[in-house]
């Protein structure tokens, strides 16, 4: 089961571009809370604690015992985080959002699917292992959440698939999705088709020569008899 991290959060007054471009200078991450019936909070986080909470976890949707400060009163909350936003060039996080919850009513969330074992088809066939979903959607109370869904693919042989109807999951947690939904699979190895060359027999075209008159001959008559008469000898 996922592990319920602690993250601490201050509560922060501005809003807007201005506010925010402020908050990231002082090397704090914005962020905000919302869900839960509660109203939505605009939070700061501390960049070096969100980066290194997400170093460590399998994948960016992390279930979180949020520390939130306020002043002097100091509220937990517990949350998802629902979605990361990275920079573009340098990957530093420059948003967080979460999404609060609670443990008694049951949450979604989008599960990393790993494998493990060389599949049959892969050792012996030269089959390829394709993974199909790299998540999936689960549905369970946040007590239940898994940190990953494991699939053994030792035993897969070239064609056959391991679909979501076919995972064994944890107690409490029931996949979302078409049971038909494939997650892995051995496809058939690439068959590596050499090219033909095909060589055209070198043929010179017909050329028609002009048949070259005789200065000496006579014109020809229009029944193809000649006017010249044979020399007399």
């Amino acid at each position: 089961m996922a592990k319920q991290l602690k993250l601490k959060a201050q509560i922060r007054a501005g809003v807007g571009r201005s506010a925010v471009n402020k908050i990231r200078s002082a090397g704090l991450v914005p962020a905000v809370i919302y869900g839960a019936k509660s109203p939505t909070q605009a939070l700061s986080l501390e960049s070096r604690e969100i980066h290194n909470l997400l170093a460590k976890a399998t994948s960016e949707h992390v279930l979180v015992d949020l520390e939130i400060t306020d002043g002097d009163q100091v509220t937990n909350r517990l949350a998802l985080i629902q979605e990361v936003q990275h920079h573009t060039l340098k990957r530093t996080v420059v948003h967080v959002d979460f999404h609060a919850v609670r443990a008694d009513e049951k949450i979604h969330s989008q599960i990393p699917v790993e494998t493990i074992g060389e599949p049959t088809g892969v050792k012996n066939f030269g089959g390829i292992l394709e993974l199909a979903m790299h998540s999936i959607e689960v549905e369970c109370l946040p007590k239940d959440l898994p940190d990953s869904i494991t699939l053994d693919v030792t035993g897969l042989n070239v064609g056959q698939a391991i679909h979501i109807r076919d995972i064994v999951l944890p107690d409490g947690v029931v996949a979302r999705g078409a049971p038909d939904l494939t997650v892995v699979r051995v496809a058939a190895p690439k068959v590596e088709v050499e090219p033909v060359a095909v060589v055209a027999a070198a043929t010179e075209p017909e050329v028609i020569k002009e048949k070259k008159e005789d200065p000496n001959a006579a014109p020809a008559k229009p029944d193809g008899k000649s006017d010249k008469k044979p020399d007399k000898k």
